[in-house]
């Protein structure tokens, strides 16, 4: 080795890694927010001062933030959920309906549990119903795609109208308060809001199922990243071929991707069934599924950006109402579009840029 000179084996590659993770979503939020500020000057107002109360509305003030972070919990469990299947190559758009079936199957269980039963039992309980249902529904998709090949975007979109409307049938027919589309309140397995260890919360929905979307993401990564069964998740999702050359079974993958993603899905109907309402409505998990798929592509498909893209999207969601005022809400959804959107063409090309930079410094 030539005298004098230092060899580097870690600082660069963490380096690249740094930069391709942090500039080319930061390139892609100054173009949404030049969008963003295009169109509030289209409505004659100021983009600061829509942006100032944009801020005041949802990180400003406690019951601004709370809505935020539960708005941002049920976003996690159905990003994550796309997320988890896009590793395998596969595209859930059946989150909607496994959230609905988890907080159906979430307030069967906190109906029938006893009044007396230990908070944590209950919880624990609830949570495995609620999974055992998104589970069921993710299987099906599952099961059609390894034993007929069909495609599962197509059965997962047809899945949301089946089992949304079965539920709605089963409540409006069969289980309901009188003149309501929703269960009878639950007395088993509630969890506690925000409010009530702060009460600067009071009236806000944050309750303490965050910190369950929080542990899922971590159990998402750890099984992504450190287990065995997530190594073979991957690959399949990268190369289909090579993997079943290499002795993955291909289909046992996709089976155990879309339940799972399934479960995670249905483990975040807890987050209105046993933290906000107590009860399961028909209708709400309406959206929610749909722009899981936003909050996963926008986080890169990796736990930790689907927390921040969650939040993000929820301070969007909530601050279109602190802003009706100035403009209107529905610019925010316009905004969430053209977030995707930047996110979509700005990063691959930035990272093309940042790729082709380093190539000319080492040439």
């Amino acid at each position: 080795m030539t005298e004098g000179v230092q060899p580097t084996f870690t600082a660069a590659p963490w380096r690249e890694r740094a930069q391709e993770a942090l500039i080319p979503p930061l390139v892609a939020l100054l173009v949404a927010l030049i969008c963003g500020d295009l169109l509030i000057l289209s409505y004659g107002q100021s983009p600061a001062a829509v942006y100032r109360l944009l801020l005041e509305g949802t990180w400003g003030n406690a019951y601004g933030f709370g809505q935020v972070l539960y708005k941002a919990t049920t976003l996690a469990f159905t990003g994550l959920a796309v997320s988890f299947g896009l590793r395998a190559g596969l595209f859930n758009i059946g989150g909607e309906s496994q959230l609905a079936a988890g907080g159906f199957g979430a307030a069967l269980m906190g109906l029938a549990l006893p009044v007396g039963t230990p908070l944590i039992l209950a919880l624990l309980v609830c949570m495995i119903a609620a999974g055992l249902a998104g589970g069921v529904v993710g299987a099906v998709p599952a099961y059609l795609k390894t034993r007929f090949g069909a495609h599962e975007v197509i059965v997962t979109i047809m899945l949301n109208f089946i089992v949304l409307a079965l539920l709605n049938w089963f409540i409006a027919g069969h289980l309901h308060v009188p003149e309501t589309l929703h269960t009878p309140e639950i007395h088993a397995g509630v969890l506690p809001r925000l409010a009530d260890i702060d009460p600067r919360f009071h009236g806000s929905a944050a309750n303490l199922a965050l910190i369950v979307a929080v542990l899922v993401a971590f159990a998402v990564w750890f099984y992504l990243f450190r287990a065995r069964g997530g190594y073979e998740l991957r690959a399949v999702g990268l190369q289909p071929q090579a993997a079943e050359y290499g002795g993955i079974s291909v289909g046992r993958v996709w089976m155990r991707a879309l339940t799972f993603s399934g479960v995670i899905a249905g483990i975040g109907g807890i987050n209105y069934v046993l933290g906000y309402k107590h009860y399961y409505e028909d209708g709400f998990a309406s959206g929610a599924g749909f722009l899981g798929i936003a909050v996963a592509l926008v986080g890169r498909n990796h736990p930790l950006g689907v927390l921040v893209a969650a939040f993000f999207f929820a301070t969007l969601s909530q601050g279109g109402l602190a802003i009706h005022a100035f403009v209107p809400k529905q610019m925010m959804d316009v905004l969430q579009g053209v977030v995707i959107l930047a996110v979509a063409m700005a990063v691959p090309e930035v990272r093309r840029i940042l790729r082709g930079a380093r190539g000319r410094s080492d040439a």
